[in-house]
């Protein structure tokens, strides 16, 4: 309603009247609306049931209370830390070291996949979009970088992309 309130022509072309959508505009000012998704509206029900508003947690099975596939969904678009991801490294073979080409081995992208729910996969040497598109974001890398950059290099030649 708010596109419709302060653009006449997507009124126009919705057919919904310019005044209908400022009315409910003007209702909703100043309202909180609800944000954030399933474990932000766990949190805020504990924490009115702490406050004493008499209602009560549903049991896993009841009707309304969220199932398994939907703490599942909600894993996959959660926010995750802002420290980079888990903590990878070239002792427990989850990265290989820069004399090796540097990036992460199948043990390396598993753990990761896990952790952040991503779909990282392993380096793509024959041509292909995956491949083209890491050498010219690696590359950048390379040029931008502030000092020698030795692991992006070392990926660039492990992914076998033109000039490394």
């Amino acid at each position: 309603m708010e596109a419709v309130a302060h653009s006449p022509a997507f009124a126009k072309k919705v057919g919904i009247p310019t005044s209908v959508g400022k009315d409910f505009a003007a209702a909703d000012k100043g309202k909180k609306f609800k944000s954030g998704g399933l474990y932000a509206n766990i949190h805020a029900k504990r924490e009115r049931i702490a406050a004493g508003s008499g209602e009560k947690m549903r049991s896993p099975g009841d009707p309304g209370a969220p199932t398994a596939q939907d703490f599942k969904a909600s894993a996959k678009t959660a926010k995750h830390k802002k420290d980079g991801g888990p903590s990878l490294s070239v002792g427990r073979g989850e990265k290989l070291p820069t004399s090796q080409g540097a990036g992460l081995t199948a043990k390396g992208r598993a753990k990761f996949n896990r952790a952040t729910g991503a779909n990282l996969k392993a380096p793509q040497p024959q041509g292909g979009p995956r491949k083209n598109s890491f050498c010219a974001r690696m590359s950048g890398v390379v040029e931008h970088a502030k000092g020698d950059a030795p692991r992006a290099k070392a990926s660039l030649r492990r992914w076998k992309c033109a000039g490394w």
